[in-house]
């Protein structure tokens, strides 16, 4: 790296870490080309190791849906609250205010609209969200049909952790939401959308049913581990229908709420004539907005309008296509 272009390679390092803050992704280590051991020189095997150290397996996408559907929606709901800025030690009033609407206003709305259609979806969220506001579980239940997960302990980013440090907060947050929502939960949806070198075996190790952070595919697939199938059920995702990025007016990437109405509407269509899963994820303090909701409400009823659409929970697509596809 030459004098002339460290100020660009700096200045982009930090606009990557700025999305990270924002977004909750990883940024990719940009010290590799500096390092003594840059990629260009790794040997094709030294390759394949990194890559098929978590892969995209079988695809688990079912013939039908239950009730002999066509298309299953999946829709998702971040409960993430002021943890967004806590996990970055942030205690600005603020900040937590703009978290706060999210319990406060903004999740009843999502669950109100959920009742009035009647239709079924998961919320994950960190454990320390659902502690600052546990009024939150009884009203995503009140109904019987959703589901909670686990989305870490403080929305932490685990790719970047020590496998002993994810492990002691991944336990924590099991125990904490167990403890809140009255059982178990099953799914898991990395705060960071990423995995460390250790976050699959720990899933495993913990009995997870799926997980919905990856990316390799627009339908259900089984993880494979070094090229070898793990039986742990994959809900993939994609930042295309996240409405973090989007959705956020002080970020770079913002977006008309009817503009990503549309994307979201052409997501479901496609899914649609392609017989898969459209899986949506959201987040009450963004989506919960009175201008936001209302592109919600319309994405559920032109999904509504098409015959054959089922919507379920995360858990219920997984067992579904478990039980289809006759894994153990």
């Amino acid at each position: 790296m030459t004098a002339q272009t460290r100020p660009i390679f700096r200045g982009l390092a930090l606009a990557l870490c700025g999305m990270a803050a924002l977004y909750g992704t990883s940024p990719p280590p940009l010290v590799a080309q500096e390092a003594d051991d840059p990629p260009w020189r790794w040997s094709e095997a030294r390759v394949n190791e990194a890559v098929n150290r978590v892969r995209a397996g079988r695809d688990l996408n079912p013939d039908s849906w239950p009730g002999g559907n066509r298309v299953a929606v999946l829709l998702s709901f971040d409960v993430d609250n002021e943890t967004v800025w806590l996990r970055n030690g942030d205690t600005n009033v603020g900040g937590l205010s703009q978290g706060e609407y999210g319990s406060r206003v903004a999740l009843g709305r999502v669950v109100d609209l959920l009742d009035e259609h009647g239709i079924a979806a998961s919320f994950f969220g960190p454990a320390l969200s659902f502690s600052l506001a546990p009024h939150q579980i009884p009203r995503i239940q009140a109904s019987g049909r959703h589901e909670i997960g686990i989305h870490g302990w403080i929305h932490e980013r685990n790719a970047t952790l020590p496998r002993e440090e994810e492990e002691r907060l991944l336990r924590m947050a099991v125990e904490r939401m167990t403890e809140l929502v009255g059982e178990r939960p099953v799914g898991y949806r990395a705060p960071s959308w990423n995995f460390s070198d250790a976050t699959l075996d720990l899933l495993l190790e913990m009995n997870f049913l799926y997980d919905s952070s990856l990316m390799a595919d627009d339908r259900p697939y089984e993880i494979n581990a070094n090229g070898q199938p793990t039986g742990l059920v994959e809900l993939p995702v994609d930042w295309i229908l996240d409405d973090a990025p989007l959705f956020n007016p002080l970020g770079d990437r913002y977006a008309s709420p009817r503009e990503v109405l549309q994307v979201y509407k052409d997501e479901f269509d496609v899914a649609y004539e392609e017989g898969t899963m459209f899986l949506l994820t959201m987040h009450p303090h963004y989506i919960g907005h009175r201008s936001r909701i209302v592109i919600l409400r319309e994405l559920i009823e032109h999904m509504r309008s098409k015959p054959g659409v089922w919507f379920g929970t995360h858990r219920d697509a997984a067992e579904w296509v478990r039980a289809q596809a006759s894994m153990p």
